[in-house]
């Protein structure tokens, strides 16, 4: 039986949502496939059950990505450094690889064990990116390594053959996360009947607004002209797990600013930097504007066009330019708090404004049919596994 392997090698949570739901289609669909999930902590596992059906989850073979005793406390130090634990998994567990038809991640490092097997002996490495974002990283050439990429849109398919990758290793499948959301949901996390703004900032030291821009900001909302609106502050939840970033890629490290703590006692704020509403969308839902820099979820913020606003301290976005980066046309930049705020005043006829673009850019970056896309993606991954194994 041909073997289809799901790789959950993280432990943090935020990419499940983008990779469970296909499992469980792959394991619903094509029996004939034996649909493997590796992953990579019990809490990671706990979180793939979340999101799928039990029927769904018997059908699945489950292997646990343990590390020693040594060996993991020796990776859990180095992970504040390098991804120790995830490259370790890699290598313990390279037979696992070996065995399998195809592997199926959401991330690059897995092309570690492509490299190390060599072409004869190899699986297909099948890419689902986790998220829909348009920063220059997202287009690494590694990405033109993977015999395979499941995209969300046309807009990410294009811009993965603008980078070097070929067409025929595209397949369109749709935005999997979405399945399980009612995008018409608006949950009140203040019950005050203020407007709440989410405030969403990247972990990456050069593209991020937090470092120059982001305590500055939360002080103002949590002064008394800012107590007019409300504040979920969801960072991405790497942006917390370390007290020190380093951006390989723009070869930027420096060390994260605190929460102010006069924000930490402002009724009007609330502060999530590691809890499982970070990964559901609950913020992204229940917030009237978004505030960000780099991260793909103001994607899933407009997938119900509002009012966007965009801080960008040190021109690291807007140098870019709107064609790299198409969400840059969503809404305004401020370069600095005083001049977000400013548009805050005028939130909601600013949001007007950008309407019209948001739906465009949505349209372009979400494929809809009427085959949910974790059907799509599990028919794309069987159809890929068959014809390398005929």
């Amino acid at each position: 039986m041909a073997r289809a392997l799901f790789l959950f090698n993280h432990d943090a949570a935020h990419q499940v949502a983008h990779l469970a739901p296909i499992a469980a289609a792959t394991a619903r669909e094509h029996p004939d496939i034996e649909s493997t999930v590796a992953y990579a902590t019990p809490d990671i596992r706990t979180r793939i059950e979340q999101l799928i059906d039990p029927e769904d989850a018997r059908r699945i073979v489950w292997t646990e990505l343990k590390l020693g005793m040594i060996s993991g406390r020796l990776c859990r130090a180095l992970d504040r450094i390098i991804p120790a634990s995830r490259l370790a998994r890699l290598r313990i567990y390279e037979q696992l690889f070996r065995n399998s038809d195809a592997v199926i991640s959401t991330e690059r490092t897995c092309l570690r064990v492509q490299k190390r097997l060599g072409p004869n002996a190899a699986p297909l490495f099948i890419r689902v990116p986790h998220g829909t974002g348009d920063r220059s990283v997202t287009f690494h050439p590694d990405h033109r390594r993977f015999d395979l990429s499941l995209v969300a849109g046309a807009k990410m398919a294009e811009q993965l053959v603008a980078n070097g990758v070929h067409a025929e290793r595209i397949r369109v499948t749709g935005y999997s996360k979405f399945e399980r959301i009612d995008l018409s949901a608006k949950p009140d996390f203040f019950g005050n009947g203020r407007p709440a703004f989410v405030y969403n900032p990247h972990f990456d030291p050069h593209l991020s607004s937090w470092y120059d821009a982001g305590p500055e900001l939360l002080e103002f909302f949590a002064s008394p002209a800012g107590q007019e609106f409300n504040l979920i502050f969801a960072p991405h939840v790497m942006l917390f797990r370390k007290a020190t970033h380093v951006s390989p890629e723009y070869k930027v490290a420096r060390r994260r600013p605190d929460v102010p703590e006069a924000a930490r006692s402002a009724e009007n704020i609330l502060i999530d930097t590691d809890g499982p509403k970070l990964f559901d969308m609950s913020y992204m839902l229940s917030a009237d504007g978004y505030i960000g820099d780099a991260s793909s979820q103001i994607y899933e913020f407009l997938a119900r066009p509002r009012p966007a606003f965009l801080l960008d301290p040190n021109d690291a976005l807007t140098g870019q330019g709107e064609r790299d980066l198409p969400f840059l046309g969503t809404g305004p930049v401020a370069r600095t708090p005083a001049e977000l705020v400013g548009f805050l005043e005028r939130w909601n006829e600013i949001g007007d404004q950008y309407r019209a673009r948001q739906q465009q850019i949505i349209d372009h970056t979400f494929s809809l049919t009427d085959t949910p896309p974790s059907v799509r993606a599990a028919n794309a991954i069987a159809d890929a596994i068959r014809h390398r194994t005929s």
